[in-house]
């Protein structure tokens, strides 16, 4: 089981976003990860979407769905800057986060969206991801609401996601890694038969 890595020429803008998510943390309570955890917990994880987004075209809108502190969102914009990253959370404090993060970092292509995914009009989105949001069934849900036709939906999930059932037509896919200190995890690519 092979495990992620960050291309070097995100080193510069994920540190900053790291430091940005530090001074905001002391006052907004963001996240209750330890600093120290904080680069492998959430960058080095988002990092392990990176290989799907090869096959994009530019200008394709990949949705973040539940994005938090615009995980994996703020990684897919940096890698990949051609495409248009809308990144959804119903935290108005969070998102505020994401905005104050485009600007200073800066990510012109990363759109951050204030809503509830089931309130939201759909996004129409060519590849959905999301991280820690909600089990399989959950996912399928929102992304058949938010997705374009025939668009696969990639979630990060831990070493249990198997237990979690599919809506009917739908197939899970794995696609194990592994992080250097916080172990297995499986990038479950769903699409629709």
């Amino acid at each position: 089981m092979t495990g992620p890595h960050l291309p070097p020429h995100l080193d510069a803008p994920l540190a900053r976003y790291l430091d940005l998510l530090d001074q905001w943390n002391r006052t907004h309570a963001l996240t209750a990860l330890p600093r120290a955890a904080r680069a492998e917990e959430l960058l080095l994880d988002a990092a392990a979407l990176l290989p799907w987004l090869a096959a994009r075209a530019p200008g394709d809108r990949i949705a973040d769905l539940g994005t938090g502190m615009g995980i994996p969102a703020v990684v897919i914009a940096l890698a990949r800057p051609d495409l248009k990253v809308v990144a959804v959370d119903a935290s108005a404090k969070k998102l505020a986060f994401v905005r104050q993060a485009c600007l200073e970092l800066p990510i012109p292509n990363l759109i951050p969206v204030h809503g509830r995914l089931e309130a939201l009009a759909p996004l129409a989105a060519d590849l959905g991801v999301a991280k820690a949001l909600g089990s399989l069934a959950q996912l399928v849900g929102w992304w058949q609401r938010h997705g374009r036709p025939g668009s696969s939906f990639l979630a990060l999930k831990g070493p249990d996601w198997q237990h979690e059932p599919l809506p009917p037509g739908w197939v899970a896919t794995p696609h194990p890694y592994a992080l250097p200190t916080r172990g297995a995890r499986t990038v479950v690519e769903l699409t629709q038969q």
